[in-house]
C-alpha cells in the first residue's frame, strides 16, 4: 500500500556526496544536523535511501545545497551584502538561542519551514580542516599530532548551550567535563577518549530543559535512548577498522518465520527451577546480577557477512550461529540445563555463547556433559572487543552516577545498553543497525554468564535453587563466601528473601512445601 503522503525526492548518492563536499560540510556535522550518525549519513550516500521526517528534512537541506551553488556569484563578484527572504517574514522565527543550521551546522539564529538556518547562506560556514591544530609555535609539533585525542578536543567555538538536546548530544568533538571525577579504578584513560562526556552533557541539557524537574528529564532521556545509544556507539568507534551500521545479508534462520512470529535460533534463556530441595526448612536469598545486558556486549561478534559450513570444525577465531545435537544433561536435579527449558528433542540453531558453554563443559576439566554435535554452521571472523569501548563507557558512567546518588544518568545509562541491544535486530525503533545475529548472540552471553553464576555457586557450596532471565539467581547458603556485595557489574545485590523447604510439625504435618507457600 502506498503512503498517504508523498516521500521528498532525493538526488542520486553520488550527488548527495558531491553537494556535501563542495560545501565543505563534514559528515559529522551533517549528521548532527539531521540528527543521525555519521555511519547512517555513510549509508545514505552509498545507495540507502532515509524515510519519514528525516527524509524530508535530508531533502531540504540538499535542495538548500544545490540552490545556494546554483545561485553563487562568480569568484571575481563581491557577494551581496544581504539576502532577502521570499514570501512573508512571518514565516521566519526569530530563536531565542541558536540551533544546528540544516545547512551547516553551525549554530543559526532564524528557523524558516520549520528548519533552522541561516537566512544569508553566506553565513553558513565550510567544515574546518582535519585535523585541527593550534597556530603555529616554534619548536617541533609532531608528538602533538601523532594522539588523535588532541585533534578532536580543537573544535570551532561552541555556541552558548543549544535548545536542541540531538545537537547537545552529537556535538563531536565532546566536550570536557566540567569538574574532574574520579574514574573507576583502571579505568583513568576513559575520560581522554570523550565519549563519556556526551552522557553527561545529555543528562545536563534534559535537567535545564525540564527545569531541574527529575522525573520529567529522565522520562525525557529514556524516550530517545535508543538513538542517543546509536551516536554514542558511533562515537566509540571512531578510528575503528569496521563499519558496524554495515547490514550484510542473513541467513534464513536468522529471519522472522512470520510477521509476527520469531526466527530458528535458540537463545537458552534459563527458566529453571530445583524440584527437590534439601531437607528441612530454609532462607532462599534471590539475588541480582547487576547489569546483565552491559556485561554481556563483552562478546564473540562476527564482523561480517555469516558463511555457511557444515561439519564439527570448530573455529574460535570465527563467530555466528550453529546448528547442534545437544548433549544429554544429568545435572537437573541441582543445576538448570546448559540450553535451558526445551521440550523438544532434536539438533537445534543455537548461538556462539551457548556453544562455548557446552564445549567448556564437555572438556576434560569439568567433563559435565559430551561434547555437543555440529551439524553446520554461519560464522564470520569475530572478536570480543567490537563493543569493548562502548560497554566501558557505558560502565563507567554507571559507576560514576552509583558515586553521585545519579538516578536521571542511571536510568539514561540502564535504558540506553538495555533498548540498544532489543532493538538491534529487526525492529522499528532502531532502523540504523541491523543486526539479528548479534542481538541473538548478545542475549545469550548474558544467559550464559548467569549460568556460570549458577556454576560458581553450586562448586562454591550454596544450593542452587532457581535460575531466571538474565540476572536472577536463588540460592541457599552463606552467599557471600562467594559473591561480593554491590551495585557494581562484577558485584550482586539482594533483590528478595523468603522460606522455602519443609517444616514437620509436632503432629506428623508438613507445613511448607518447596516454594515457601503455605500447604
Amino acid at each position: 500500500m502506498s503512503s498517504v503522503t508523498e516521500q521528498a525526492v532525493l538526488p542520486e548518492p553520488a550527488v548527495r556526496r558531491e553537494l556535501r563536499e563542495r560545501a565543505r560540510l563534514s559528515k559529522a556535522q551533517v549528521a548532527k544536523a539531521l540528527g543521525v550518525s555519521p555511519s547512517t549519513l555513510s549509508s545514505w550516500e552509498s545507495g540507502r535511501d532515509p524515510s519519514g521526517e528525516v527524509r524530508t528534512k535530508y531533502a531540504y537541506l540538499l535542495d538548500g545545497l544545490a540552490a545556494k551553488f546554483a545561485a553563487q556569484p562568480p569568484a571575481t563578484e563581491s557577494p551581496a551584502p544581504e539576502v532577502e527572504v521570499d514570501g512573508p517574514t512571518d514565516d521566519v522565527e526569530v530563536l531565542a538561542v541558536p540551533e544546528p543550521c540544516v545547512l551547516c551546522g553551525y549554530p543559526a539564529s532564524h528557523r524558516m519551514d520549520g528548519f533552522a538556518q541561516h537566512l544569508d547562506p553566506a553565513d553558513c560556514q565550510p567544515a574546518p580542516a582535519l585535523p585541527v591544530s593550534a597556530p603555529a609555535e616554534p619548536g617541533p609539533t609532531a608528538d602533538t599530532n601523532i594522539t588523535p585525542a588532541p585533534a578532536r578536543t580543537a573544535p570551532a567555538p561552541k555556541a552558548s548551550p543549544p535548545v536542541s538536546e540531538r545537537a547537545a548530544r552529537t556535538s563531536r568533538p565532546a566536550p570536557s567535563r566540567p569538574a574532574p571525577v574520579k574514574p573507576p579504578r583502571g579505568r583513568a584513560l576513559q575520560e581522554e577518549s570523550g565519549p563519556g562526556a556526551l552522557i553527561t552533557q545529555a543528562v545536563q541539557a534534559a535537567l535545564a530543559e525540564h527545569q531541574g524537574d527529575v522525573d520529567e528529564a529522565t522520562a525525557a532521556l529514556i524516550k530517545r535512548a535508543i538513538p542517543d545509544a546509536m551516536v554514542l556507539l558511533d562515537e566509540t568507534r571512531k578510528g575503528a577498522r569496521y563499519d558496524v551500521v554495515a547490514h550484510p545479508a542473513l541467513p534464513k534462520v536468522l529471519r522472522k518465520q512470520t510477521a509476527k512470529g520469531a526466527d530458528q535460533v535458540w537463545e537458552a534463556r534459563p527458566k529453571w527451577t530445583r524440584a527437590v530441595l534439601p531437607p528441612g526448612a530454609h532462607e532462599v536469598v534471590a539475588l541480582d546480577m547487576n547489569a546483565a545486558y552491559l556485561s554481556a556486549l563483552k562478546t564473540h561478534l562476527p564482523i561480517g557477512q555469516l558463511e555457511h559450513s557444515t561439519g564439527f570444525g570448530f573455529d574460535r577465531r570465527r563467530a555466528g550461529i550453529h546448528l547442534i545435537t545437544p548433549p544429554a544433561w544429568d545435572h537437573g536435579a541441582v543445576l538448570p540445563n546448559p540450553i535451558g527449558q526445551r521440550d523438544e528433542p532434536g539438533p537445534l540453531w543455537v548461538t556462539e555463547p551457548t556453544l562455548r558453554l557446552l564445549l567448556r563443559l564437555s572438556d576434560p576439566k569439568n567433563q559435565l556433559c559430551d561434547p555437543p554435535v555440529i551439524h553446520e554452521s554461519y560464522t564470520s571472523g569475530s572478536t570480543e572487543n567490537l563493543l569493548e569501548k562502548l560497554r566501558i563507557t557505558l560502565t563507567d558512567a554507571r559507576a560514576r552516577a552509583i558515586e553521585e546518588a545519579d538516578g536521571v544518568t542511571l536510568e539514561y545509562v540502564k535504558a540506553m545498553y538495555s533498548k540498544l541491544v532489543s532493538t538491534m535486530g529487526e525492529s522499528n525503533y532502531n532502523r540504523e543497525l541491523y543486526r539479528q545475529d548479534w542481538m541473538h548472540l548478545i542475549r545469550s552471553q548474558a544467559f550464559a554468564n548467569l549460568w556460570m553464576k549458577a556454576w560458581k555457586a553450586h562448586t562454591g557450596g550454596l544450593h542452587v535453587v532457581r535460575a531466571m532471565g538474565t540476572d536472577e539467581l536463588h540460592v541457599i547458603g552463606d552467599w557471600h563466601r562467594v559473591f561480593p556485595e554491590g551495585r557494581g557489574v562484577t558485584e550482586v545485590k539482594v533483590k528478595d528473601t523468603y522460606t522455602a523447604g519443609t517444616t514437620i510439625t509436632t503432629d506428623g504435618d508438613d507445613t511448607t512445601d518447596a516454594t515457601g507457600k503455605e500447604a
